[in-house]
């Protein structure tokens, strides 16, 4: 499986970003797709989740409806839309594909894309 994350950078407090992740290498029926994060000096954290199949959704508290995560099924892709963005998102966010939503809950994926700075200013 290979994750190819494009999008992220410089956004002010307030702004909007979309981290886009496209997947390839398998086909992804039964798989699960997310986005996780990791602050300086802080552990790795689950952002959102999404089954492949029906598009379940599940959010980390912190996004408060903040945030939108979106699979394509046509074009094998997975975004992530981030609204109303504060300086405590600042972080790597990764893109992250698992065959069981237990695996990605405990952040244990089949697979990590190689990771996009996302940073907000105040």
């Amino acid at each position: 499986v290979q994750l190819v994350e494009s999008g992220g950078g410089l956004a002010q407090a307030g702004g909007s970003l979309t981290l886009s992740c496209a997947a390839s290498g398998r086909t992804f029926t039964n798989w699960v797709m997310g986005w996780f994060r990791q602050a300086p000096g802080k552990e790795r954290e689950s952002v959102a989740l999404i089954t492949w199949n029906l598009g379940t959704t599940k959010y980390a508290d912190f996004v408060a409806g903040r945030f939108t995560i979106t699979r394509d099924k046509a074009k094998n892709t997975v975004t992530l839309q981030m609204n109303s963005l504060i300086p405590e998102d600042t972080a790597v966010y990764t893109c992250a594909a698992g065959n069981t939503w237990d695996r990605m809950e405990r952040a244990m994926p089949k697979s990590w894309g190689q990771g996009l700075q996302v940073t907000v200013s105040s």
